[in-house]
C-alpha cells in the first residue's frame, strides 16, 4: 500500500517544503530535496511504503523509488559540530529500512550534533542495477557538500554510514569515489556537480555486505546489483575490500559474529584491507545480535552499539554527546 513518507504526514506537502530549501529544518522535521533534480518528483515515483512497524517503533520498507528524495536533517545551531553524514539503510539491494536504518539513524546523528542526510537510493534490480545505486550514492555526497555553506556543514567533514546493502554502497563510496559519470544515461540529471568531490572523509559500515564475491557476499545483493551472472572483473570492482588504497578514509565496522544473512567475513575483509594500507579503521564484534537490528536492538552486548558509535564519532571531533 502506498503512503507518504513519515516525515511529510506532519509537515507540508513536498512541492511547498521545496520552496524554501535555504531554510532547511532541524531536528526531526527533515527537509526534502530531490536528488536529481530541481523541482519536486511526482508523488508516484517517490516509492512505495509497506508498514512493518512493531514494539511501538517505526519501520517501514520501501521499494519502488524511480526519483531519489533526500531528507536533510539538521542539528541545533548550539550543538551542531559541522559534520555530517550521508546514510544509506540496508535492503539487499531489492529494498530499504527507511526507518531503523534511515530517518532513526538521522534523528540519532542530529541529536549528537551531526547533520545527516537519508538517501532512498533506487534499487531493485533490473535497470537499477550498478552503477545506479553508487551514482544515487555519490550524487548525495556531491550536493550536501555543494551546499555544505548554507547548512553549516564543513566539506572536509562529510562521512557515509550504511547498514547491509547499505554499507556495501558506503563502502563503495569510499573506495570509488572516482568512478565516473561517462556513459551513465541519466535523464533526472537536471543540474550538474560533477566537479564536487564525491569522496568522503570516513565511514561507518553497519554489518556491512562488503565482498561480491561467491561463499562470503549476500546473495540477494549480489544478484539485484550485478545480476544473475556477473563476471569476476565487476565482482572484483564492486568488492569494496579489493579496492581499498591508501587514501581510503578511516572506518568504523560493527557487526555480529552469528548474523545468518551477511557473514562477518565480509566486515573482517574491509578492517584487514584497511590496516595492509594504514587506513585507520576500528572493528567491533559481536557474539550474537544476528542481522538487521538497526537502532533498536532486542538484547544481548550488541544493544550498545549505538554507544560505541557515539564514542567513534565524539573521539573524532564529529559529535558531541547529547545533555
Amino acid at each position: 500500500m502506498r503512503s507518504l513518507p513519515l516525515a511529510l504526514t506532519t509537515l507540508l506537502p513536498l512541492t511547498a517544503l521545496l520552496l524554501s530549501t535555504t531554510m532547511a529544518a532541524r531536528g526531526s522535521e527533515p527537509l526534502e530535496l530531490p536528488l536529481w533534480s530541481d523541482s519536486a518528483p511526482p508523488a508516484s515515483e517517490i516509492g512505495d511504503y509497506e508498514d512493518r512497524s512493531a514494539g511501538g517503533r517505526p519501520n517501514r520498507w520501501l521499494t519502488g523509488v524511480e526519483q531519489p528524495v533526500v531528507s536533510l536533517y539538521r542539528a541545533d545551531a548550539d550543538r551542531a559540530t559541522g559534520a555530517a553524514i550521508v546514510v544509506f539503510p540496508g535492503g539487499g539491494y531489492g529494498g530499504q529500512a527507511i526507518d531503523k536504518e534511515g530517518h532513526l539513524v538521522a534523528q540519532w546523528l542530529a541529536e549528537r550534533g551531526v547533520t545527516a542526510a537519508v538517501v532512498p537510493y533506487r534499487c531493485g534490480g533490473g535497470k537499477h542495477r550498478h552503477p545506479v545505486p553508487l551514482f544515487d550514492a555519490q550524487r548525495a555526497i556531491r550536493l550536501l557538500r555543494s551546499r555544505a555553506a548554507e547548512w553549516g556543514v564543513d566539506p572536509q567533514r562529510i562521512g557515509v554510514m550504511g547498514f547491509s546493502a547499505g554499507g556495501h554502497l558506503a563502502a563503495s563510496a569510499s573506495t570509488l569515489p572516482d568512478l565516473s559519470l561517462e556513459g551513465f544515461d541519466d535523464s533526472l540529471d537536471k543540474v550538474s556537480l560533477d566537479r564536487v568531490s564525491a569522496r568522503p572523509d570516513f565511514s561507518v559500515l553497519i554489518y556491512p555486505v562488503i565482498s561480491m564475491r561467491d561463499n562470503v557476499t549476500h546473495q540477494g545483493s549480489q544478484h539485484n546489483l550485478l545480476g544473475a551472472s556477473p563476471n569476476a572483473e565487476l565482482e572484483a570492482l564492486l568488492s569494496a575490500d579489493e579496492q581499498v588504497t591508501d587514501s581510503t578514509p578511516p572506518a568504523l565496522l560493527i557487526h555480529s559474529i552469528n548474523d545468518g544473512a551477511v557473514p562477518v567475513a565480509n566486515a573482517q575483509r574491509y578492517y584487514d584491507a584497511c590496516r595492509s594500507h594504514g587506513v585507520p579503521v576500528e572493528m567491533h564484534l559481536y557474539e550474537t545480535g544476528g542481522h538487521g537490528f538497526g537502532m533498536a536492538p532486542a538484547s544481548g552486548s550488541v544493544a550498545a552499539w549505538p554507544a560505541v558509535l557515539e564514542g567513534w564519532l565524539v573521539g573524532r571531533g564529529y559529535a558531541t554527546k547529547p545533555e
